[in-house]
């Protein structure tokens, strides 16, 4: 089959690689144009644009698919199959429709739970035990096609946004593998999703990342995890802006306000919370690198000291 490939992170390189592997006939790869980076604000390729141009596949970076100039370059490719995944551009129903068998997209949830832009940080917030990719059919709507494929995985009590990213990207590029052999078979078998059962991953904003220490301790670990390594948890004190990057919740209630620090030894710091304890493992001051709590200690800064306050 004729295939086109669009997606920009790393996410979407991952499969992307998958399929060159596959030795897939892959005709063209569709990017988000390249973006400012690193001091200079020069101008970088993603992920996916630098793996295609690896391999020799050419690349496409229209600012959107709603011009028909846009969509006749498309059709020009004669795909039979359009592969998305976390391209970042919505696709109008003249760009479905263009491919043979329409556009299947590599999404990592188990819809309908975590329709949206950020199911793998939602999934970890909300305490879930599972998650997974599903392949899916892609519509008009926002994550509302059939599904096509589902795998599955446990949500690990140390996983966090980054390596449960990489692990559903490593699933999401077998996944898509396979669902392309089972096309090509016709052994594909869709079905519908249950609109009463979705919900939806809202876009992460880096204000979520503040600790509102009124909230339990379960919930603030979870968030902590959820936003490592971005867009990141963070409380203050004072003026000054204090990022955590790992912690756990304690089955215990201090009876201090939420905010309070409760103890600095070398193990962690524990904080106050509206229930429970949070431990924090992993900090990082202002200016600094992310440090261990026994780096901190050693470090002799006078911060997050039993009896301050944080907010």
């Amino acid at each position: 089959m004729r295939i086109v490939f669009a997606g920009t992170p790393d996410f979407a390189a991952t499969a992307l690689k998958a399929l060159i592997q596959a030795d897939h006939d892959i005709v063209g790869v569709y990017s988000q144009p390249d973006r400012p980076a690193g001091r200079g604000r020069k101008l970088v390729p993603g992920p996916v644009k630098q793996v295609a141009l690896d391999a020799d596949i050419p690349v496409f970076q229209p600012l959107s698919l709603k011009p028909e100039e846009a969509q006749q370059e498309l059709a020009q490719l004669k795909p039979d199959v359009m592969i998305v995944a976390a391209y970042g551009l919505i696709l109008p129903k003249a760009v479905l429709d263009i491919p043979t068998h329409g556009c299947l997209n590599i999404h990592a949830s188990l819809l309908p739970r975590w329709r949206g832009a950020a199911p793998i940080h939602r999934a970890i917030a909300a305490g879930d035990s599972e998650t997974g990719i599903t392949i899916m059919q892609m519509d008009e709507g926002l994550d509302t096609g059939d599904m096509l494929l589902k795998v599955t995985t446990p949500i690990q009590p140390d996983d966090t946004g980054g390596s449960l990213h990489d692990r559903l990207a490593d699933l999401g590029s077998e996944a898509i593998v396979e669902a392309l052999d089972k096309l090509q078979k016709g052994e594909l078998s869709p079905e519908p999703q249950n609109n009463d059962e979705a919900c939806y991953a809202h876009k992460l904003s880096k204000e979520e990342g503040h600790l509102d220490w009124q909230r339990n301790a379960d919930e603030l670990a979870r968030l902590v995890r959820a936003f490592n390594p971005w867009p990141g948890t963070f409380t203050d004190l004072g003026d000054q802006r204090i990022r955590f990057h790992l912690a756990e919740a304690l089955n215990q209630d201090s009876g201090q306000a939420p905010g309070t620090v409760l103890k600095r030894e070398r193990d962690g710091i524990d904080i106050a919370c509206g229930s429970g304890t949070l431990r924090v493992t992993r900090v990082q001051l202002p200016g600094t690198r992310a440090q261990s709590v026994n780096d901190l200690i050693n470090g002799g800064k006078p911060v997050l000291m039993p009896g301050q306050e944080l907010h």
